[in-house]
C-alpha cells in the first residue's frame, strides 16, 4: 500500500489529530494489522472504515 492510497482521507485526518500518521504507515509497512486497527480505533475511525482499510492491507500484501 502506498501513502497515496490514503491521501486526503478521513483516516489520515483523524490520525493526524492524534499525531499518529507515521505510526500508522509503519504498521502498514510491516503488515501489523493489529497495530493499524488499534491506531485507527484510537483515532475514532468508524468500524466500517477500519474494515475497509484492513481489507486493502490484506489485498496489497507483498506488493509494497
Amino acid at each position: 500500500m502506498e501513502e497515496s492510497d490514503f491521501e486526503g482521507t478521513l483516516v489520515l485526518e483523524k490520525l493526524a489529530q492524534i499525531g499518529r500518521v507515521d505510526d500508522f504507515f509503519e504498521a502498514i509497512d510491516s503488515d501489523d494489522f493489529d497495530r493499524a486497527k488499534s491506531l485507527m480505533k484510537r483515532a475514532d475511525v468508524d468500524a466500517e472504515t477500519i474494515a475497509i482499510v484492513l481489507k486493502k492491507m490484506s489485498e496489497a500484501d507483498g506488493e509494497h
